[in-house]
């Protein structure tokens, strides 16, 4: 990814000259991640919370509205106006485990904090050096220079009915993020792993050869697998309005569970993101370093491919979020092409102008705030439809999108932090497929969107409930039907198939093949015993049948285990 290499190195070189303060992210998975949503929905009107389709969360950004907040509900007045921006909050009825909440975000954002450290120093620290926070391991903090290091651990033990081997995962790393002089950000996370997990999970590495969400793996003890988890990245302000970043990680765009534009289920992959926020808008450019579809043997230099997404949301009321999306994956190996840096321009445009050999999607998205106590939202993805096709053969292949719904509710049924989420997600047979196996919406062996591919319609809800500050409950309940292939007839649920061997022109519609339905249910309950540290006990259960198919054994697990700082493995598909 030469081409974006250098122009990661330009901006790094020029653009340090005019940086502000710049900021570093959340981690995937990070425990704060729920109470910004929280905030969002009650706070309704604040401008950059409202951006946060964007992910993962910009810490500096939070910090200040967690900070912003502290002090209207304080009693403060604004400066400019005279107004008593407390009367702003009455609705926003934070609980006290909100306020616990709200306190670990500054803890663990220690760096944007104005506010006076001592409550975040530790009763006693560790060997008079580690620990001298609460939240960090290590943590140094100068007018020019902080850095918090800590260590990452996961170790979960599982059994799974009908399996004589246990289940586990064993994860040990570090992960550190600082500043320089306020201008450069840096973060990076490396974590060893080892895991056998279910039956399913060992039948999807068979068939994609990657670990879903990470990639590449070795064989471990017959049925488990070894890999290497490293991600890194830099951060910096090129102007007042313009954040860069250039790394190895992931993205996300959308409010759901699930993204249908841009999801981080997959592999990390190398990019540089340009984010220009001004006025009511927010637009966003990722370019992308990808691996197009392999079969893996010995020490070989795997190809690249490469694509370039952009996405603008608008706030267009104080509780009101559009935005418009567009990305494209370039249809040949190991070359970027140059007029797709153009960070303004429609990416279909230039497709055309370079002979159509790309794979060119779109979307729109919405999040609508309600009565500080609701967010609806959705996404619709377009990928080549036809106006004329929807109209008059409305089966026809070429029918290619998906849409998204859901609603999200904070304190349903008058219960203090019990939050629901409903969501469905819809995807019509090929889309994010292309006629070949290069440009197809994927990476490493794995969908960039939705986990499922295409092909299928999926209904989720999720419970979360805080019921004092330090136990989390979490009850999530997946569905799901979807068409395979059958008797090697691509019917268009595995978008790293090109679509040319589809068996007809028209009659397809979600299901279309060999029907398969699935039934995915999670009960989990945590204990923050320190900060970032948890002891998690789960059960799950996961139905997988095929139409005229019998004896397909239901999986019934139970995991217990303990992690720091990281998130927990999920097996949601």
């Amino acid at each position: 990814m030469q081409i974006i290499k250098s122009f990661a190195k330009l901006f790094v070189f020029i653009c340090p000259a005019f940086a502000t303060a710049q900021s570093t992210y959340l981690l995937q998975g990070s425990k704060d991640a729920h109470f910004v949503d929280r905030l969002e929905i009650k706070q309704q009107t604040n401008t950059d919370l409202n951006f946060s389709t964007l992910r993962p969360f910009n810490r500096k950004a939070i910090v200040r509205q967690a900070e912003f907040l502290d002090s209207a509900r304080m009693g403060y007045i604004d400066s400019l106006t005279g107004v008593d921006k407390y009367k702003e909050w009455t609705d926003l009825d934070l609980t006290p485990t909100d306020e616990y909440n709200l306190k670990s975000l500054l803890l663990n954002n220690a760096e944007w904090t104005t506010t006076p450290s001592d409550p975040f120093m530790s009763k006693k620290m560790l060997l008079r050096t580690f620990y001298k926070t609460k939240a960090n391991f290590i943590e140094a903090k100068t007018k020019d220079f902080f850095i918090a290091v800590n260590p990452v651990i996961q170790f979960h033990q599982g059994v799974e009915s009908g399996q004589s081997d246990r289940l586990f995962i064993n994860s040990r790393g570090i992960t550190a993020r600082g500043l320089i002089g306020r201008k450069i950000g840096f973060s990076t996370f490396l974590t060893d792993n080892q895991e056998r997990g279910p039956q399913f999970f060992q039948q999807q590495v068979n068939n994609f050869r990657a670990v879903p969400g990470v990639g590449f793996y070795k064989t471990f003890k017959k049925t488990g697998v070894d890999y290497f988890d490293a991600r890194g990245y830099i951060t910096f302000n090129a102007t007042k309005f313009v954040d860069l970043q250039f790394g190895y990680d992931k993205n996300f765009i959308g409010n759901g569970y699930r993204s249908l534009f841009l999801s981080d289920w997959g592999n990390s992959y190398l990019f540089l993101k340009l984010n220009t926020k001004v006025w009511k808008f927010n637009y966003q450019n990722i370019f992308m370093e990808l691996m197009p579809q392999f079969k893996k043997s010995g020490d070989t230099l795997l190809d690249r491919k490469y694509a370039a997404i952009h996405h603008l949301s608008m706030n267009v009321t104080k509780w009101l979020n559009v935005g418009v999306f567009e990305g494209v994956v370039f249809g040949r190996k190991n070359r970027f092409d140059l007029q797709y840096l153009n960070p303004i321009i429609f990416y279909r445009h230039i497709e055309g102008m370079v002979g159509s050999p790309d794979n060119a999607i779109a979307g729109l998205d919405f999040k609508a705030n309600i009565a500080h106590r609701a967010q609806v939202y959705g996404q619709l993805l377009l990928d080549e439809f036809i106006l004329s096709e929807i109209k008059n053969n409305p089966t026809s292949w070429v029918n290619k999108w998906g849409i998204q719904l859901g609603v999200k509710y904070l304190d349903a049924f008058g219960v203090k932090n019990l939050d629901l989420q409903v969501e469905t997600n819809r995807v019509r047979p090929y889309t994010y497929s292309h006629k070949d196996s290069i440009a197809n919406y994927t990476h490493y062996n794995q969908p960039l969107a939705h986990p499922l591919g295409s092909n299928f319609q999926e209904f989720i809800g999720i419970l979360r409930y805080q019921p004092a500050p330090k136990w989390f409950l979490l009850a999530k309940g997946i569905y799901y039907y979807q068409g395979l292939d059958s008797a090697g007839r691509d019917f268009g649920s595995n978008p790293l198939l090109p679509y040319i061997n589809r068996p007809r022109e028209s009659g397809f519609k979600i299901g279309s093949g060999i029907k398969a339905t699935c039934l995915n249910i999670l009960i989990q309950t945590s204990y923050e015993w320190k900060e970032n540290l948890f002891f998690d006990l789960s059960l799950q259960y996961r139905k997988y049948s095929k139409a005229n198919i019998t004896g397909q054994p239901d999986c019934k697990m139970i995991t217990a285990g303990i992690r720091l700082n990281m998130f927990k493995r999920e097996y949601d598909y």
